[in-house]
Parts: C-alpha cells; sequence; structure tokens
C-alpha cells in the first residue's frame, strides 16, 4: 500500500488502493468514494464500525429519501465494494438489496431523424462528430477521445483505446465518414483548431477535448432545431446505429462485437426495436382461410 498522503484517512486511502489495484475507472473510483462518504455522513461514525443493521437502515433512509433506482442500485455497489473488498467483511451486505430495474425500450431515431438532426448541428464539428457516434455506434465517452492517429484510412478502422471493460477495441470506418472527417481534418487544421497528433474533436483550448456534456448538450440543441419532438441524447444515435444494423440484416453477434456488448442478450434488446423486421413477419391470421 503506498504511503497515506497528507489530510487522507488510512481507510481512505486502503479503499483508493484496491481500486486502483485493480484498475477500476477513475469515474467509478469517485463514484465508490462518494457513496462511502455519504454512508458515513449518515452513520455518524467511522464506516468500518458499521453493522448489519446500520446497511439495513441506510438503505431503508435512501428510499425514504426518493432516491431512484439506479442510484440505490449503485450506491450498495459502492458500499459492497468497500466492506467485501477493502474490510474483507461482505456478510455485512447480507441485508441490503438491489432494486430491480425493469428493462425499457430505448428511443430509436428513423434514418431520416438521423440526417436532419446531424444537419441541424451548429457547425462543422458538431455534425463530425454526431456523424462518427451514428456511424460507429460509440459512446459519447469514445467520441471525444478520439485522436487523430486512431483513424485507419488503410483498414478502415478506428482505434478505441480502453473501450468499456478496459478493453481496446476497432470501430468499423466507413467510406462516407471517412470522406466526412477527412473535410473536417482539413477545416480544422486551416483554422488552427487541430493539433498533430491531438484530439480529433478538440475543445476551445487544442489542448483539451471536447467534453461529453458539451456533446450532450449538442446533441439536445440539435434535435430541437431539427424539430424531432423524441427524447434525444448521445446514446440514441447508438441505439439507432445498432438498430439500423439489425434491419439492414446484420447478423446480431457481428452487432454484438461492433457495440462491444459482452453479452449476446443485451444486443437482442434491439430486435424488440426494429420496426422494419416486424413488418416483414407475416402474421399467422393472414394465413387463415377467410371465413
Amino acid at each position: 500500500m503506498t504511503t497515506p498522503s497528507q489530510g487522507i484517512s488510512p481507510l481512505r486511502q486502503r479503499t483508493m488502493d484496491d481500486m486502483r489495484m485493480r484498475r477500476l475507472a477513475p469515474a467509478t473510483q469517485a463514484n465508490y468514494l462518494r457513496v462511502v462518504r455519504e454512508f458515513t455522513v449518515f452513520l455518524g461514525r467511522s464506516p468500518d464500525t458499521a453493522t448489519v443493521e446500520d446497511l439495513r437502515r441506510y438503505q431503508l433512509h435512501l428510499v425514504d429519501r426518493g432516491v431512484s433506482p439506479i442510484s440505490l442500485n449503485a450506491a450498495i455497489t459502492g458500499l459492497k465494494f468497500f466492506f467485501a473488498t477493502t474490510l474483507g467483511q461482505g456478510e455485512l451486505m447480507a441485508k441490503m438489496r438491489p432494486i430491480y430495474l425493469p428493462r425499457t425500450l430505448p428511443v430509436i431515431l428513423s434514418r431520416d431523424e438521423v440526417g436532419r438532426l446531424i444537419a441541424a448541428a451548429s457547425n462543422l464539428k458538431h455534425q463530425t462528430a454526431l456523424a462518427v457516434a451514428y456511424g460507429t455506434g460509440l459512446r459519447a465517452s469514445k467520441v471525444v477521445a478520439l485522436k487523430v492517429g486512431d483513424i485507419d484510412s488503410q483498414r478502415m478502422t478506428l482505434r478505441v483505446e480502453q473501450g468499456k471493460g478496459q478493453k481496446d477495441r476497432y470501430a468499423m470506418l466507413s467510406p462516407v465518414l471517412l470522406e466526412r472527417l477527412r473535410v473536417w481534418w482539413r477545416v480544422a487544421r486551416a483554422q488552427g483548431k487541430m493539433l498533430d497528433g491531438g484530439w480529433l474533436f478538440p475543445g476551445l483550448n487544442p489542448i483539451e477535448s471536447l467534453s461529453t456534456r458539451q456533446l450532450n448538450r449538442v446533441v439536445h440543441a440539435a434535435a430541437e432545431a431539427a424539430g424531432i419532438d423524441k427524447r434525444v441524447s448521445m446514446h440514441t444515435l447508438r441505439h439507432s446505429f445498432a438498430t439500423h444494423l439489425l434491419e439492414q440484416k446484420v447478423d446480431i453477434r457481428v452487432i454484438q462485437v461492433m457495440l462491444g456488448h459482452k453479452k449476446l442478450e443485451t444486443t437482442a434488446l434491439y430486435a424488440q426495436v426494429a420496426t422494419d423486421i416486424l413488418r416483414e413477419v407475416v402474421s399467422p391470421l393472414d394465413g387463415l382461410d377467410p371465413a
């Protein structure tokens, strides 16, 4: 274990070391620390003195406060790591129960709506970033993390470093998307907005990339400008990418790889929203002889 930094308790330092040993993503580490801190405030004493009943009371406290099921499950996950991994007392979590989350169908844009959305973005950089999100199915965090060197025009791929699950992978690069990227690169270089080997979508300061928050504001503004009244987010473009591929008869196992899903059942969700496929199915009613 590393020497505790000034102002950090040994227990917090041990938790940080445990997370670092397991190479948890920075956002995950921050969330886990926040969860333990909030539990400590509720408890009023050091969290390593908590009992099974204390943790049960805390879950009831969160429920009574109206915390959403997603946030409640996130709190349970963070506390489970702390008690099971850092303290080696996983049995203390015996009476904390995650909440079942019903799976809802994602919002899907039609191809026409996607085209209108991209065209309605306020400038070429934003249009290109939205085109990348839809044309590759990448999450917003991976779109903004792309660098110029990640483009491989020979193999027609985009290198995605440390995707979900901490694994590098490749995304598809279509000829149309490659041409869009070349246009953006030429314009950005001419304007001095893109550094050698720098971010593909730099922020106002070229040393920093465009943020996911900025990109989400872009897609919301574009949806409004395009007159799309669906609830649109950056993830909507990922959902639409997968659904449209399925409607094009692309094998679902190929789509699974392209999305970076570990489980096929996650990808299979899109079969429920691929309306073109549903329209092609002949109802057994149509095969009955008329009365």
